[in-house]
């Protein structure tokens, strides 16, 4: 094992900001159904088989993060091992417990009292078995989770790299999020796929067991929370209390429920509304919330643009890579997202594209809840080679069949990163503040995009899928996803679909005190002060980005949100204690922004409605 690089600055103390916080904030059964696994040992098994002691391990953090109290990384050959020991929390319950682990990176090993359970491979994706048979009624249960990271690059991976450093980040191993276990009858909701409309919404139920009748109380009038509110337990006592006086009731047998809704409020990021719900299955009951919202390509005043409830809208967004200082892949607590969030929105920006990651479920509910729309990436895999998916393309060369570009990728590979793909795609159907998904991101893992897209676009039709982001393109994606660094923006727009720059900018500033390594910073352009950078940006926005709005130009992505580790160009500082740019400059581009694309495309909604909607 070996210390991980750590930030200058870095907090004295652990807090305990995730304990006792409900681990699935959009889908809800009465508090005593959870039970948070919080108390585990960490040990490392190494090369030859030996065991060595590390000491507590705090979840949901990384062995890599201050925040776990372990702050180490494991050589060559080594694995860790998670050990936990408890009292079965529900010994008088009838019906079925379940296991819930969150992502663990890569392949793990469960067994619990001395059996094995399961085996999962991935490290992006959270996963849960049916334990009932295995929990004991008396006596101390004990669960380990063993875990082998060898960083495999045919399973999805991300931004980790062994040598981090540049636009590379620390790699993480072992369990990324909360463990827990729920009760629930021994018939019981699975899951609820929510599929939004204008007016209407469709609730489609999967369930376990034997079925019953179903009945659904819902609000008739949407829930709008304020910064305040969410910021006292996601809003749970406003969005998830027992009272259901003034719901609407409807019963139905089967598995899924159309509900029309009078007087519709629309979900956007100027008005957040959400309706409430609550499904009664035999014995069970889930609580939860829908959002009635449409994202939409179609051709407006000659150009292809992307609309939110029917009317052309300017994405005015950000990156979003989600490292933090002190928990690496999660913030210190559940109100790290929502400081996040607020930030962006009070500097005029709307969109986050999440890059390459898969959020914590408490990300994309303080999304929703926020009108904060989220473009997710999925998860690249594959190999990776500088000169051939970045720098040659940066150049201009961005033709995927150019011969030195060509790639090969394994039947291994492939199976993975689809797996993986329509798994982000399933946990996150439900989410409004989900209107796209970005399948390749600059070549990196590509194959068949054409092929690809088409399955994921199959899967859910609802939303944007950008096939192919920045170059290397295929003959089909719903958008043309430009990415543009150290050149002038000039782009147009190929044929009738949206165009959309998905990256650009990354301009690059210091701020001392602030800096994870000192002497490694990297970036794409230097600024030496935030006035100089608040400056540079705001002639960025008015002399490239203005023009092309009037050209069609309707999603911009600037990099990034905040800091990462050496890359400096994030408006945010690592810490997050120091914002760069001029919140008043920023919001005021916003204004300017929107109020260009507006008088463009706005004005009486849609001419021109292409028949191939999404």
């Amino acid at each position: 094992m070996r210390k991980t690089a750590h930030y200058e600055t870095s907090r004295d103390g652990i807090p305990d900001g995730w304990s006792g916080v409900y681990p699935r904030p959009h889908f809800r059964r009465r508090p005593e159904s959870c039970y948070l696994l919080e108390d585990w040992r960490l040990s490392v098994v190494e090369r030859g088989g030996g065991l060595t002691a590390i000491g507590a391990v705090r979840l949901p953090f990384p062995p890599e993060s201050p925040l776990s109290g372990i702050g180490m990384t494991l050589e060559a050959g080594e694995h860790w091992l998670y050990r936990t020991a408890f009292e079965n929390p529900f010994p008088a319950h009838r019906g079925r417990i379940l296991l819930h682990l969150p992502p663990t990176d890569q392949v793990c090993i469960v067994t619990l009292c001395g059996k094995e359970i399961l085996r999962h491979e991935g490290g992006v994706l959270p996963f849960s078995c049916d334990v009932t048979d295995g929990m004991l009624r008396g006596g101390p249960c004990v669960l380990e989770v063993c875990v082998w990271d060898e960083l495999d690059t045919d399973l999805p991976y991300g931004k980790q790299s062994k040598k981090r450093g540049g636009m590379w980040y620390t790699p993480v191993s072992g369990m990324c999020g909360q463990a827990w276990l729920e009760a629930v009858p021994e018939s019981y909701i699975a899951d609820v796929r929510v599929t939004p409309g204008m007016h209407t919404v469709r609730l489609e139920i999967s369930a376990v067991g034997a079925g019953a009748e179903c009945t659904v109380l819902y609000d008739t009038e949407p829930t709008v929370l304020s910064r305040e509110a969410l910021a006292s337990d996601g809003g749970a006592d406003v969005l998830f209390s027992e009272n259901t006086d003034g719901m609407e009731c409807c019963r139905f047998d089967g598995d899924c429920v159309t509900i029309n809704i009078k007087s519709p409020r629309k979900w956007s990021p100027e008005a957040p509304c959400v309706y409430r719900y609550t499904i009664v299955r035999g014995e069970d009951r889930v609580q939860s919330y829908f959002a009635l919202r449409e994202i939409s390509v179609r051709t407006v005043r000659g150009r292809g643009l992307i609309c939110l409830n029917g009317a052309p809208r300017y994405f005015h967004g950000l990156l979003d890579q989600g490292y933090f200082h002190d928990g690496i892949v999660l913030p210190a607590t559940p109100d790290g997202y929502l400081s996040d969030i607020c930030a962006i929105r009070e500097m005029g920006f709307d969109t986050l594209r999440k890059h390459i990651k898969l959020e914590n479920p408490w990300f994309y509910y303080l999304c929703d809840l926020t009108g904060t729309v989220v473009l997710q990436d999925m998860v690249n895999n594959g190999e990776y080679r500088f000169w051939r998916d970045t720098a040659l393309p940066t150049l201009g060369c961005r033709r995927a069949l150019f011969p030195p570009l060509r790639r090969r990728s394994t039947e291994r590979q492939r199976r993975y990163f689809l797996e993986c793909a329509e798994g982000i795609a399933a946990l996150l159907y439900s989410h409004a503040c989900v209107c796209g998904y970005t399948v390749f991101n600059e070549g990196w893992g590509q194959f068949d995009p054409d092929g690809v897209y088409r399955r994921l676009r199959a899967y859910d039709p609802t939303r944007i899928w950008d096939a192919t982001s920045g170059w290397f393109f295929g003959q089909e994606s719903d958008v043309q996803s430009e990415h543009v660094y150290f050149r002038r923006l000039a782009l147009r727009a190929r044929g009738e679909r949206p165009l959309v720059l998905s990256e650009f900018g990354g301009y690059a500033c210091a701020v001392e005190g602030h800096l994870f390594q000192s002497g490694r910073e990297y970036g794409y352009k230097t600024l030496r002060s935030c006035d100089a950078l608040t400056q540079a940006l705001a002639r960025l926005y008015r002399e490239e980005v203005l023009p092309m709005l009037k050209q069609g130009l309707c999603v911009t992505i600037y990099t990034q949100v905040s800091d990462v580790e050496d890359e400096i160009n994030g408006l945010l500082t690592y810490d997050r204690s120091v914002c760069k740019a001029d919140v008043l400059v920023m919001a005021s581009l916003a204004v300017e922004l929107r109020a260009v694309f507006d008088a463009q495309y706005g004005g009486n909604g849609v001419e021109d409605v292409d028949s191939g909607d999404v």
